[in-house]
């Protein structure tokens, strides 16, 4: 994609968000327990065709990659979109695609693309960083049949989702299972978060009927290249957090007046601008870089660089975004508390900062 092709993308969904993301509606959807509307949804693939942009045109998609999807995260992040698109698009698309399966592919992709069917992807159940060894669940072979047990304490979208892909553990090894919503012995019950514009829930399984995804024992590589990508389209959405705090700390800033004068023109005011201007161009680029190496052998060393950088940009911005708000950026009634919330609940999903420290220090001496 060019650069005027993402500026249009960029356009289309921001306006799109405007009016279908305001304040007003983050609001009142973060107060439901579902935590999307429903037509929005709707809108988004049909109007703009969001759901598919990453998805092959075999199965309905437009066949772009993870950088055209990040603008689109970009955006998302920056409106606080309450939507299961993350889940959906990020997560269970990406993890069906990975894992090559080419019949599930046919069944589940179009629905997706479509706006017809929610998704989301357990990995380990506590939306930790990826690893083979955490993984919780089990399946049991019967015949061709497979059933899980076991429990997913945090899953994003986990009690709206139509379709659950969940990583298992069977004899041979780690497996990829497909689950509908309605299949019996399945509990979903959704619980409260940090981040009140992201719904978290948990599920259990007790001898659940399930589709074998893939080969069986076959999923981990597959997981680990679907949980690399969510993570890059998570630093798109804290870029673009990121982005919009910094657009309201420098808007309050003009407009608040001081001892006769407007706050931005204060040396202190100033200097802390400029350093959040530093830490959202900083993220940007690395949250960029990831997204342009992703069908590489880059990417998982760029996805936890731009995990790193841009979760530590999107805290500090946002915490500082309050501060130049004064006391009513810590009140409930301004949204820069939603931001902060947003900001510290992504630090922490699919491995913390310092997690990804380690992880990156792994992989280069491996690589040498």
């Amino acid at each position: 994609m060019g650069a005027s092709e993402a500026a249009e993308l960029r356009a289309a969904v921001r306006n799109f968000l405007s009016t279908a993301s305001s304040s007003d509606r983050v609001r009142a959807l973060m107060e439901t327990v579902q935590g999307y509307d429903r037509d929005t949804w709707l809108r988004m693939a049909s109007e703009l065709g969001l759901h598919g942009i990453a998805v092959p045109e075999q199965w309905g998609g437009a066949g772009a990659g993870a950088a055209e999807l990040g603008v689109v995260f970009e955006e998302m992040g920056a409106a606080l979109l309450c939507s299961p698109f993350f889940s959906t698009v990020a997560m269970a698309a990406q993890a069906l695609i990975a894992a090559g399966d080419r019949a599930a592919m046919s069944d589940y992709l179009p629905a997706i693309v479509d706006g017809g069917c929610t998704a989301t992807l357990i990995l380990n159940g506590r939306l930790d960083a990826w690893d083979p060894a955490s993984v919780s669940l089990t399946a049991h072979r019967n015949g061709d049949a497979f059933s899980l047990s076991g429990e997913a304490g945090r899953v994003l979208d986990g009690h709206t989702a139509d379709l659950i892909l969940a990583a298992a553990r069977t004899e041979a090894g780690i497996s990829l299972f497909a689950v509908s919503a309605d299949a019996h012995g399945l509990e979903r019950e959704a619980l409260a978060g940090l981040d009140r514009t992201r719904k978290i829930a948990r599920i259990r399984f007790d001898d659940v009927s399930a589709r074998l995804i893939g080969t069986d024992g076959d999923a981990a590589p597959g997981l680990a290249r679907a949980s690399d990508l969510a993570i890059v389209a998570l630093t798109a959405e804290q870029v673009g957090a990121a982005q919009r705090c910094l657009d309201m700390a420098v808007a309050y800033a003009k407009e608040r007046i001081q001892f006769g004068r407007a706050i931005g023109s204060f040396q202190a005011i100033k200097h802390r601008c400029a350093d959040m201007l530093v830490l959202v161009e900083g993220a940007r680029s690395a949250a960029m870089h990831a997204a342009e190496v992703a069908d590489t052998d880059e990417l998982s060393r760029a996805a936890s660089v731009a995990k790193m950088v841009c979760s530590e940009a999107l805290l500090q911005v946002a915490l500082d975004n309050m501060r130049i708000h004064g006391g009513i950026g810590f009140t409930w009634e301004h949204d820069a508390h939603l931001y902060v919330r947003r900001a510290k609940a992504s630090q922490l999903i699919f491995g913390s900062p310092d997690h990804h420290a380690q992880r990156l220090a792994d992989l280069v001496t491996s690589s040498h």
